[in-house]
């Protein structure tokens, strides 16, 4: 059984693996000073507050909050879950990943050769679509192109039931467990072998984040139905957390801005046949909490794009309570509703990008749609019309993430309604802090004698050096001791060790974002980096402090021990 991969062999490979490397692939990177900047890739900005540390291998936003080692990046860029980045790494630098025992969710040699199959069967359509000419009369009918055609890798699913088993003769196992062979006794099928899902339909690859074939989606070329036929959950597709076209749209959605939801692939090609580039769809399920997140990674305002009707209505109405809790400062959402009977796909067919993009200018914002929602069987000019709205909109607003965004919205109830809600149960956010004196502010925004050393070992591991070999250099009964000894016994037992390789042995800790935190604070209060001897001279400092504390700590409890043996005699006598 696949195991868990070795703490060691992670460690290989972020010493082998240089983070500037891993982001300056993915974020253009401007060096300066001892740090690499850009503008922050996981929130919005026009000044560069994403920072990148080559000698630390670690990476932290300013603006946002986000740190973390090169595995990390990977983690949240690409939305790899923890092993896939580490396979990634890996494989760059030609290792081979190792298994050691513990159960593991998605087992490297079970999952790659699926990957594999399926890139192989997504050329096979490919390579079949070239040969059909009723499926490529179909996609000209339909207006695409042969370069749209091979940009997102459409195909065609022959009308066979075997022609998947013939292809790949030795895979049949695989090719049941990736959701393309199914076994069954219909009629026609045969009776001892599986069959094909897909047949004789324009075949869509699904790809994941990485861009790697996790799925198919096929559509009919008459009027048979289903009309639309996805792939089912397989160990490689779960399509509630996957978006068709994402692996294609990340580039052109950071560039506008923002991404378009729409509710079909052939929505989100012929909106890139018409240079709509950031388009993606939803698989067959409703828009989700999770789609939203995934998408506010890359963006920071999503459109959602519904029909007119009741049906795409109620399917707006369930995107937006998916939403927002995904909501916060620097983060939106708008909906846009095209006229009854029109797709995305009718309109810009009919009317081209021009057309598209003045439907887009009509954009609802999420706030906006959220009122006109529960407003519209309410009798707004009556007293009781006004609580019921307030009534029926405070749970939702609630649910939003604290901040500017939630007290705006909150603002916006309380024009509706024509009253003040910031007081008693209703308030919606917290009451402002009472003022501080400068000093008591000075003391609450300062460090720890323990902090400090933490942080400077974190971010300057080499100072233990100056410790000469102590084991346990300060007393266990002080609050973080034990986390600060145990990492100066491990810098001790591995003196190259990173800040990065430090942080990831301790991923899944308790203390692992308090670390997180110190591995990139400044220990001076205008921002000031140590250097080298500068490090070394507070490292020092901060450690005689903590050990006069001990001793303090130790005459203390002798003294407590003293009297009480004293009050103990007096007593007995």
């Amino acid at each position: 059984m696949a195991g868990k991969i070795p703490q060691h062999f992670i460690d290989e490979v972020l010493a082998r693996t240089d983070i500037v490397d891993v982001i300056d692939a993915r974020v253009t990177l401007k060096k300066q000073g001892n740090s690499h900047k850009a503008c922050c890739p996981f929130h919005n900005e026009k000044t560069a507050s994403f920072n990148v540390s080559q000698q630390k291998q670690f990476y932290h936003c300013f603006g946002c909050g986000q740190s973390g080692s090169a595995i990390s990046f990977l983690m949240e860029y690409e939305n790899m879950h923890f092993v896939d980045a580490i396979e990634h790494l890996a494989e760059n630098l030609g290792l081979s990943v190792p298994r050691e025992g513990g159960d593991l969710v998605r087992p490297h040699n079970e999952s790659k050769p699926l990957y594999e199959l399926l890139d192989a069967v997504s050329q096979y359509f490919q390579q079949q679509l070239k040969t059909h000419t009723p499926a490529i009369e179909y996609l000209k009918n339909r207006g695409l192109s042969g370069d749209i055609a091979h940009r997102f890798g459409i195909g065609y699913a022959p009308d066979s039931w075997d022609a998947l088993n013939k292809q790949f003769p030795e895979r049949e196992s695989e090719l049941i467990k990736t959701g393309m062979l199914k076994t069954s006794d219909k009629e026609g099928a045969s009776k001892d072998r599986a069959y094909q899902r897909f047949r004789d339909r324009v075949m869509f690859p699904i790809k994941d984040r990485r861009g790697r074939v996790i799925a198919f989606g096929g559509r009919v070329m008459g009027n048979s139905e289903p009309k639309y036929l996805n792939s089912p959950e397989t160990p490689l597709f779960h399509k509630g957390s996957e978006l068709y076209g994402l692996y294609e749209a990340r580039k052109a959605s950071q560039d506008a801005g923002n991404v378009i939801v729409v509710e079909g692939y052939m929505d989100v090609v012929a909106l890139a046949q018409h240079g709509i580039e950031n388009s993606v769809a939803t698989l067959g399920t409703a828009a989700n909490q999770q789609h939203s997140e995934i998408l506010f990674k890359i963006v920071p305002n999503i459109v959602f794009c519904f029909d007119g009707d009741n049906a795409g209505r109620k399917a707006a109405w369930r995107a937006l309570v998916a939403t927002l809790p995904a909501l916060q400062d620097g983060r939106d959402a708008h909906f846009l509703f095209l006229p009854d009977g029109e797709d995305p796909d009718t309109v810009v067919s009919s009317s081209g990008a021009a057309g598209f993009n003045d439907l887009l200018s009509t954009r609802v914002p999420i706030i906006d749609y959220l009122y006109e929602h529960l407003a519209a069987d309410i009798d707004m000019n009556s007293i009781g019309g006004k609580a019921q709205l307030a009534d029926k909109a405070k749970p939702l607003l609630n649910t939003l993430q604290n901040g500017v965004y939630k007290q705006l919205a909150y603002r916006r109830l309380e024009s509706l309604i024509g009253i003040s809600l910031n007081s008693g149960s209703t308030r919606p956010y917290s009451p402002r802090p009472l003022k501080q004196s400068p000093l008591r502010k000075q003391r609450d925004e300062g460090l720890t004698q323990m902090s400090r050393a933490v942080l400077i070992v974190l971010q300057h591991p080499r100072v233990v050096a100056c410790l000469e070999g102590e084991k346990e250099p300060v007393n266990t009964e002080i609050r973080g001791a034990n986390i600060l000894n145990q990492l100066i016994s491990d810098i001790q037992a591995e003196p190259t060790v990173t800040t990065a390789m430090i942080l990831e042995r301790r991923r899944e800790l308790p203390e692992y974002g308090h670390l997180s935190r110190l591995a990139i604070r400044p220990l001076y209060p205008d921002g000031r980096e140590l250097d080298d001897d500068s490090a070394v001279a507070e490292f020092k400092h901060a450690m005689d402090q903590l050990r006069k504390r001990s001793d303090r700590k130790h005459s203390s409890q002798v003294d407590q021990s003293s009297r009480r043996g004293l009050l103990s005699r007096r007593r007995s006598d």
